[in-house]
């Protein structure tokens, strides 16, 4: 009796459903630190660096580090320094927004 050669299941592809895009006031942003006490400072892609912070809700759910893209929604006031981080995007959706030319201003900055 012969045995068949084992087979990796084959893993399924990421698909994208759905992306979610900022709206109104909201921003893309790139995660620069994290600061503890569920803050973290993210140079948005409007030219802003901002001190935001993961909202109660998001708290256990949200899991950030260093370099991630996420959403980020101003605050009505102190706007231009700090905000809310909204959603953070997979690398998979990451990379879909940087060809759907999303991201375009991300390539600009010299750092990254």
């Amino acid at each position: 009796m012969q045995r068949k050669p084992f087979r990796q299941p084959e893993a399924p592809e990421a698909q994208i459903a759905r992306i979610f895009l900022p709206r109104d006031k909201q921003v893309f942003g790139l995660l620069e630190q994290r600061l503890g006490a569920s803050r973290i400072r993210v140079r948005c892609l409007d030219g802003k660096t901002r001190i935001c912070r993961i909202p109660g809700r998001l708290k256990r759910k949200l899991w950030v580090r260093e370099g991630d893209i996420v959403i980020v929604e101003p605050w009505e006031f102190g706007g231009d320094a700090k905000g809310d981080v909204v959603y953070k995007y997979t690398p998979t959706q990451v990379q879909f927004l940087k060809n759907k030319g999303y991201l375009k201003q991300l390539d600009e900055f010299s750092e990254f």
